[in-house]
């Protein structure tokens, strides 16, 4: 019946070095289609992919991610093209923070995962603001154990843990302090660690204060809003 549709089936026994060989890459399923014909026309190939072609396609899926995974606020009366832009240290420090979130496998992300995401992206000028004073990733990981708990063993974090409020809060706040400004340019990490200290019964803004973290700190954090951009040419 295969000989009369046209088709045939052939074992592949492919060579001792041809397997030794293709075992050793990663593989990449390539469908081509000529529009002018049907199934025939149809090609379906398995081509070896390079190192640099992976890590290419790694950081593009990486970016996607990160680039469509922060919440903004559009606040009525304002176009959104009026709206300020995250920085990307702000926007990689949100990301992290989903990411440390599904580490401790918890079902949200809330004020102490966008907490730690800071200090995981650790370049920008709030990181380095709030290593000075003793706050750093470890210390802020055992902390929120101790003050939230382990997760279920056997439970899994979705792929983007939602916000809990206190943290969709955090978020609005730095973008409204930063409409409040009237300044041009993005908002930043620090804007985002002062939207954390902004919400004061949230967990993130208790393992500040922790740390010694206090209005004082704020304050002076607060006079360096827009240091993360100038920070990050350096």
């Amino acid at each position: 019946m295969a000989a009369a549709q046209g088709l045939s089936v052939f074992p592949i026994t492919p060579s001792s070095s041809a397997t030794n060989q293709s075992c050793r890459k990663p593989f990449e399923l390539v469908l081509s289609f000529n529009p002018s014909t049907s199934f025939t026309g149809t090609k379906l190939s398995v081509q070896p992919l390079s190192f640099n072609q992976m890590a290419s396609k790694r950081r593009s899926s990486a970016v996607a991610t990160i680039s469509f995974s922060l919440p903004t606020t559009n606040k009525e009366g304002i176009a959104s093209d009026k709206m300020p832009k995250w920085s990307a240290r702000s926007i990689k420090s949100f990301a992290m923070g989903e990411l440390e979130a599904r580490k401790l496998k918890y079902p949200s992300t809330g004020t102490e995962a966008l907490l730690m995401g800071v200090l995981v992206e650790g370049t920008s000028f709030a990181a380095k603001f709030l290593r000075e004073n003793g706050i750093t990733l470890f210390k802020v990981r055992d902390e929120i154990v101790s003050l939230l708990g382990k997760s279920d063993m056997y439970f899994f974090s979705p792929e983007h843990p939602p916000l809990t409020e206190p943290a969709q809060r955090a978020l609005d706040w730095a973008v409204e302090e930063k409409l409040k400004s009237g300044d041009s340019g993005e908002i930043t990490s620090a804007h985002l660690v002062l939207g954390i200290w902004s919400q004061k019964e949230s967990a993130g803004h208790k393992i500040m204060a922790s740390f010694g973290f206090d209005d004082e700190k704020a304050e002076e954090l607060a006079k360096n809003m827009d240091k993360d951009v100038i920070f990050s040419f350096r």
